[in-house]
Formats: C-alpha cells, structure tokens, sequence
C-alpha cells in the first residue's frame, strides 16, 4: 500500500515549501514595489502616462516567456531547475537598482527581474498542481497565493521600518538601501528551492502525446474572457498615485499597500479552498464582480474611508482572480502539458496587462484617474458579462 504523502496545514510539503519560498520572493519584491512609483516620477524625472506606460510594460513582459518556459519544463520534466533560475535571476536584478542612475538602467533591470518571473511562474504553477491531491488544486493554489502575499505585506512594512530609520539621510540614498537589502530574503528562498523542494513531474511520460486542452474551445473563449478582464488591470501603482492624489505621503501608501495585501492574504486561501466546491468558474465570475465595483470606488474616494474600502475591495478581487483561474487551468490541462497550458493563461493575461496600464495612464493624463479606474471597471463588467457562456 502506498504511503500516503505527509501534509502541513492541509497542503502537501511541496505546496508547503513553495509556498515559503513565495512568500520570501514577494517580502522582497514588495519591498522595493510600492516606493518604485514615487522614484519613477520624484527621482528619475518620468512623466505620468509614461510612468504608468512603464509599469504596465514590465508586468507584461514577464508573462511573454511564461508558456515557453512552461513548454520547456513539459518537455524535460525538470520544473525545479527553472523555478530555481527564475528567482536567482529576480533577485540580483532588484538588488542592482541600488546602482542605477537613469530610465533606462531601471527599465533595463526591471525587465531583467520579469524575465525571471517569467521563467519560473508556469513551472512552479506545474509543479504545484502535480503536487496537490486530486480535486484540491483550488486549496493548494489558496495556500500559495496566501503565502505569496503574507510576503508582500511583510514587504512593505519592512520598507516603512528602513525608510523611518534612514529618515536622516536623502530619500534617494534610502530608496537605494532598500533596493539592496530586499535581495536577502530573495536569496534565502533560491536555497530552499534548491536544497528542499522535489521535482513531481518524473511519473509522467516525456513523450509529448494527446489531444491538446488549448484546443477546446470553452478554454479559448475563458481565455478571451481572460485578456478582457485584463484590460481592466491596472498596476498597483495607480491605486498609490490616486493615494497620494488624496493627500496621502508615500509612507501612508505604503500602509495602504499593506493593508491591501493583508486581505489578499487573509482570504486566498479560504475562497481558494471553497472553489473546489462552490466552483471555479462562479468563483472567477464573482472575482470579476469586485473588480468592477473596486474600480468604481478607487474612481470617486474622496476620503480615506472610501479609499481603505476601495483597498479591501481590490483585494479580495485580487485574491480570487490570481489564484482560482491558475487552479481552473490545471484542472482543464492534461497530465502532459501543465506548464503549457498555465503558461498560456500567463501570457495572455500579461499580454492585455500592458495596453491596459498604457490607457490607464493616457487617460490619467488627459483627464483624471477618475476615468482610469471608470474604464477598469467597464472592462471587468463585460468580463463578468462573458463568463457566462463559459462551461464549469
């Protein structure tokens, strides 16, 4: 009789370890995310539709190598070396932006740290549902999502923590402390991956073989309705720029930031672990639903009540959007070709991820953030409109 697998907090020690690693990844992305908005425009002199052009612009370029790289790991089985590659690669590049000293260095690093994104997320996500117990990915997927943003709250506050202590010296001498020291969970995390986390994908055959998932057409158009709901996405740095636009100084934002993350974290694992029974689509159809009526309240706040329910609203839409279609995916794809079709969730989200920030931001600047969010909200709207036709 087969041993059954060892669990920790309901997930296996694989999703566990991931999800640890995550965590540490995101600590020491969020450290540097949330003040790189004020250094594109304070420090670096970036206006603002080509601030919010650049923002959009590295969140989507990452998601260019996700279904290559989750096709490579389909072929040689081998998720764990890319996962590894992919937050090496990450680190360094955000720990480099201590150096730079114009756009386009800061541009340079930012996609080098995307690229690393994009190499390890479609193999890690791969690697993730084939370490879930069967009809579980939803609750595994909860788990890593949960873990990924308790790191990016722990993020932030450690960014508020070292900017309060080197409130004495030049703001930009402290940007560039905080770049450099957010490589040390960064690095923590490469060694667990490397020394800890196995490789699942060796029962599965190498021969590429079957019907592909990508060719049915309830998946085509749940990824229409997918590059959709993405244009409603704006980047987190609209919500900041609408913070600071209200009145709010950077540190304020930053705790903002933090909240808006402690609601991520508090609920993907919860609503991740009831799709697998409530369902994923009505879930995902749900998720849609709050992201229109977050954008609506991100557009008209007008005191910071409004804006911390705009925070919470955005969160819970992000809990459920980045989490429970990666879980729908995998479900859909076949034991063969996992890192593909999660990859080509990926990309096609970060395709329409960029165009989205680039009109969010002409729109900022030809008329307000009030029209920003407005045009989010429509898309997410018509989203929720399509998922409709979109089979469970």
């Amino acid at each position: 009789m087969e041993k059954k697998e060892q669990k920790i907090l309901g997930v296996s020690w694989n999703v566990f370890l991931l999800g640890i690693v995550s965590f540490l990844n995101d600590m020491s992305s969020e450290m540097i995310a949330p003040v790189v908005p004020t250094y594109l425009t304070d420090v670096l002199g970036i206006g603002k539709a080509a601030s919010g052009s650049i923002m959009g612009l590295i969140e989507s370029l990452s998601s260019l190598f996700k279904v290559l790289f989750g096709y490579f790991s389909d072929r040689f089985r081998k998720r764990k070396l890319f996962v590894a590659f992919g937050y090496l690669f990450s680190t360094i590049a955000k720990a480099a932006l201590a150096f730079v000293h114009s756009w386009w260095e800061f541009i340079t690093l930012r996609i080098l740290d995307r690229v690393g994104k994009g190499i390890r997320t479609a193999p890690r996500d791969a690697l993730i549902a084939e370490s879930s117990e069967k009809g579980k990915t939803g609750k595994s997927f909860g788990f890593h999502r949960m873990m990924d943003t308790l790191g990016a709250v722990a993020g932030p506050l450690t960014a508020i923590a070292i900017l309060k202590l080197l409130k004495d010296i030049p703001m930009e001498t402290a940007y560039r402390y905080v770049f450099l020291l957010s490589a040390v969970p960064g690095i923590i995390g490469v060694v667990i991956v490397v020394l800890l986390v196995k490789d699942k994908g060796g029962d599965v055959k190498r021969k590429i073989k079957g019907i592909s998932a990508l060719k049915s057409k309830n998946l085509r158009l749940f990824l229409l309705v997918v590059a959709i709901g993405a244009l409603g996405r704006y980047s987190y740095a609209f919500t900041l720029w609408k913070a600071e636009e209200l009145g709010f100084s950077v540190v304020q934002g930053l705790g903002f930031y933090a909240l808006f993350n402690l609601i991520y974290a508090l609920s993907a694992y919860p609503l991740g672990a009831y799709s697998d029974t409530f369902g994923k689509k009505k879930m995902i159809t749900i998720g849609f639903g709050l992201a229109a009526l977050a954008s609506l309240t991100f557009a008209y706040a007008r005191d910071i009540y409004t804006l911390i329910a705009a925070f919470v609203l955005y969160g819970l839409y992000i809990a459920i959007e980045d989490t429970i279609p990666r879980a729908y995916m995998a479900d859909l794809a076949k034991e063969f070709e996992k890192g593909t079709v999660i990859g080509a969730y990926h990309t096609v989200f970060g395709v329409f991820v960029f165009p989205a920030s680039v009109i969010a931001g002409w729109l900022w600047q030809s008329y307000s953030l009030t029209y920003s969010f407005t045009f989010a909200a429509l898309m997410n709207m018509l989203a929720m409109g399509l998922m409709v036709f979109v089979r469970e």
